[in-house]
């Protein structure tokens, strides 16, 4: 790991942002502060998550929702001081890493399956309970 890697981790870890693994396919509410004059609110944005750039500190993901019948994707930087949260809502199974496909998609095509827990993490839940 060079100097600039290990300043960039160290940056990281002093924000102390939990982000949960999330990856391509995945459904995600992302909550934005947004400050309005002086006002300082917090915005959801849901959608589902299209590609993923891991870059350190400068990584980022690409979200799309479809808003009044009009595709609209949003870039966020991760770590970014602007996203307070990041939730996953739900997996969904897809066998790419950039679904960049689904913007000339409409309707049923655009859908994503989602991922079920395999039967072994079931099972181990059951035998802990």
């Amino acid at each position: 790991m060079n100097l600039i890697e290990q300043l960039e981790q160290e940056e990281i870890a002093r924000l102390g942002k939990v982000i949960p693994n999330f990856s391509p396919g995945d459904t995600v509410v992302v909550n934005v502060n947004v400050v309005e004059g002086e006002r300082k609110r917090v915005q959801a944005y849901e959608g589902v998550v299209i590609a993923k750039r891991n870059r350190g500190l400068n990584s980022s993901f690409i979200v799309r929702k479809i808003s009044s019948g009009e595709g609209v994707e949003r870039t966020f930087q991760t770590y970014s001081p602007m996203i307070a949260s990041i939730e996953v809502k739900r997996r969904g199974d897809v066998r790419r890493a950039k679904l960049y496909y689904l913007r000339n998609r409409s309707g049923k095509s655009a859908r994503i399956r989602e991922k079920l827990p395999s039967r072994i993490t079931e099972a181990t839940n059951q035998a802990e309970a």
